[in-house]
């Protein structure tokens, strides 16, 4: 199998999770930003993640991916979803665009390695988010806002090993979104979702994002 992703994406991030969970090995491609037509040639529209099966039929939607991976061999996503956390990813996800979008493009992640890769990315943020320069300057205002629902997170997490304390789909909602956001320099995890985050990435074995 083979994952085309951003290095940046959460959703591309939930996929590798699983893969790495199952031990499974998924080859990945990182699609340059403005080369659209890598995706149109497969599925005929701009979109990411893309997984190409072992028979070459690509799949577009991350849970579908999770679902596919999970079922080979024994499912390890068998513990409980619970609302609670569905809610406050959703609260996360409310919030964290205006801290990360602004910091994206001045990574050194793959899909940004030329110069019109980046700028390309900037032109089509530009609509929805017209001055990131002004956004990240109102960094402390988001991350005020997100204090509040980090330390409700903390308060559900059951332990380090996993959100509700038996690996499940939860998981996969929450960690890739503690990855985007840990780019903020400057954010402060509650310890509880701290612990989670540094142990969860370790088992994942992935490194966390730079921060700036």
């Amino acid at each position: 199998m083979k994952l085309l992703m951003f290095e940046h994406c959460s959703l591309c991030f939930r996929v590798r999770m699983i893969a790495a969970f199952k031990g499974i090995h998924l080859e990945t491609q990182v699609v340059e930003d403005d080369d659209s037509a890598a995706m149109i040639s497969l599925v005929g529209r701009r979109v990411i993640p893309i997984l190409i099966l072992d028979d070459g039929t690509p799949m577009l939607e991350s849970w579908d991916m999770v679902n596919y991976i999970d079922a080979l061999g024994k499912p390890i996503l068998t513990g409980p979803e619970r609302p609670e956390i569905s809610a406050i990813a959703d609260r996360i996800l409310e919030i964290i665009p205006f801290l990360t979008m602004p910091r994206y493009p001045l990574l050194p992640l793959q899909e940004f390695r030329t110069v019109a890769a980046r700028d390309h990315f900037i032109l089509r943020k530009r609509e929805t988010y017209p001055d990131l320069t002004l956004l990240r300057a109102r960094t402390r205002e988001f991350l005020t806002k997100l204090a509040p629902v980090l330390a409700e997170l903390a308060d559900e997490i059951a332990g380090p090993d996993a959100i509700n304390g038996t690996l499940s789909r939860d998981d996969l909602r929450i960690l890739p979104l503690l990855r985007s956001v840990g780019v903020v320099e400057g954010l402060s995890m509650p310890q509880s979702v701290a612990g989670y985050f540094e142990n969860m990435m370790a088992r994942v074995g992935s490194r966390p994002l730079s921060r700036i």
